[in-house]
């Protein structure tokens, strides 16, 4: 009997085209911790929004947040969300990038939220849309309510993320106490703040230790397996670092309140803010009575 070698089949190298789920994490990770430091790096800038008194900022952004959450006119939020853009460009930063973070974000989601009123609201049909044994009809009211919705919430947000982005977070939690905002809410905020950067710092150094350690592909079940091991293990540290922090900020001399090296001083530009954004928060809810 004559043997025949049967050449084995060559292994396929891992292809480098696609990134595994460590890769994509530890780039989700540091994406964030990006995010963060970009954004104090914003707020140091040298801009008219950020020489302001952050008092003033926080009066100004809530009144103009309050106002878009009561107009219900397309055209007053389109004057507001010129006013955020205005607001991008006094601060020197980038639009296109501020653009993406709004809508790619919260009002995208609250668009996929408000579908259903387009075929529920209303009675003027406009198209029907069949799906198996049912039609449904979009009507224009129904376009127009999750319209307004939309941009409503694209405006608030808009402000609201400028706002985050033109003033330190420090700024922010010391302007909350001044307006007698409880010491317990600034207090959960700003550790709330601080310990999501030790829980992603802690995260990244598990990811980048098991990138290191491993030399060949891990199968599914392995992959879930040390999913569900490291989930249980970072709980674990985050139980033990949550006292570890607070033990820290005692050491440091923390007594509940929020101190930073900035001196408060309101001058004629921070009243002036003040006022324009009253002012114009003012107009846009008594607008639509005008504009009706």
């Amino acid at each position: 009997m004559v043997a025949i070698a049967v050449p084995a089949e060559p292994v396929k190298p891992r292809s480098r085209g696609r990134l595994g789920f460590v890769e994509k994490t530890l780039a989700g990770i540091s994406g964030s911790i990006e995010n963060a430091v970009f954004s104090e790096e914003n707020a140091r800038r040298d801009a008219f929004l950020q020489r302001r008194d952050p008092r003033a900022k926080v009066v100004a952004f809530v009144a103009l947040i309050v106002a878009t959450g009561l107009s219900r006119d397309w055209r007053v939020l389109g004057v507001l969300y010129a006013v955020t853009v205005a607001g991008v460009l006094l601060g020197k930063l980038e639009l296109i990038p501020f653009l993406k973070r709004i809508w790619f974000g919260i009002p995208l989601f609250s668009g996929i939220v408000i579908i259903p009123s387009i075929f529920f609201v209303g009675g003027h049909d406009l198209f029907h849309v069949p799906l198996g044994f049912i039609t449904l009809t979009a009507t224009r009211e129904g376009l127009r309510a999750a319209g307004v919705f939309v941009l409503r919430v694209a405006v608030s947000v808009s402000f609201a993320v400028l706002l985050v982005l033109t003033t330190r977070w420090a700024d922010i939690l010391k302007s909350l106490r001044f307006f007698r905002v409880p010491a317990i809410f600034v207090l959960i905020l700003g550790m709330t703040y601080r310990y999501i950067f030790l829980v992603l710092h802690t995260a990244n150094g598990m990811f980048e230790s098991r990138k290191s350690r491993v030399v060949a592909n891990a199968t599914g079940k392995e992959q879930r397996w040390w999913i569900v091991s490291s989930m249980s293990v970072l709980m674990s540290r985050s139980f033990r670092m949550s006292d570890d922090v607070y033990q820290a900020m005692l050491a440091r001399g923390f007594n509940g309140q929020i101190v930073t090296l900035s001196d408060y001083s309101m001058r004629a530009p921070d009243w002036l803010l003040v006022a324009v954004s009253i002012a114009l928060s003012v107009t846009a809810v008594l607008a639509h009575g005008w504009i009706s």
